[in-house]
């Protein structure tokens, strides 16, 4: 086309355009309604999916509905934590199954204790924190929880219950060996009592469990 040539004009509007154009852009203006009602129905489908998700997480816990450690009343195999474990030190392990998150603390005085890592709020991960008093703390910091490193008591923010204890045993070698589990709260004497009696007598009846023919020798917490 030269540049003198020019293209044919635009046709104007006939009668009829005007009306479809109305059609067409409202036609167009149902749609977005319809996708933006979608759109909003679906997030406000997740949000409440997600929300009930986290709520009901929350109510198990707290009812005691879902797993919580120890609840096994088999007794667990023995499991070695470590070759060596020196005061003011932490281990981390998994005991009494693999699924399972605990922690071992030789405390300054030379103290070994060992816990469930898992909070009893909901159920976030436990650590020891050395320079937090003589004994340290264990700090939940998802909700700011803290156990009193000694006894496994709660001591500050929401957990409902003390951490589950586990049973640990050093031998002459020095290695630390995790050996039994206590439900949140169950006194020790009990917990070993439940888990020995079956399978191993002998230690059984050098705690004193009922039924084993010693009598019981005053309550101590184990180390």
């Amino acid at each position: 086309m030269s540049v003198t040539e020019q293209p044919p004009p635009h046709p104007g509007p006939g009668p009829d355009d005007g009306a479809a154009d109305d059609a067409a852009v409202e036609q167009l203006r149902d749609r977005i309604s319809a996708d933006s009602l979608t759109t909003r129905r679906d997030y406000l489908r997740i949000v409440a999916t997600v929300s009930g998700g986290l709520a009901i997480g929350g109510v198990g816990v707290a009812a005691g509905i879902l797993h919580r450690h120890g609840d096994s009343e088999a007794l667990p195999a023995p499991k070695k934590v470590a070759d060596e474990l020196v005061p003011g030190r932490s281990v981390a392990f998994r005991f009494p199954g693999e699924d399972d998150r605990a922690l071992a603390v030789r405390l300054a005085d030379g103290s070994l204790v060992g816990y469930s890592a898992v909070c009893t709020h909901l159920a976030c991960g436990v650590l020891w924190r050395e320079d937090r008093g003589a004994d340290g703390e264990l700090y939940c910091p998802c909700h700011e929880g803290v156990f009193d490193a000694r006894t496994g008591e709660v001591t500050a923010g929401p957990p409902p219950r003390p951490l589950p204890r586990i049973f640990l045993t050093e031998q002459a070698d020095g290695s630390v060996w995790a050996v039994a589990t206590a439900r949140s709260g169950e006194p020790a004497k009990e917990a070993l009592c439940r888990q020995f009696s079956d399978t191993h007598p002998e230690e059984a009846a050098s705690v004193g469990c009922p039924g084993t023919g010693r009598p019981a020798a005053p309550e101590r917490r184990p180390t």
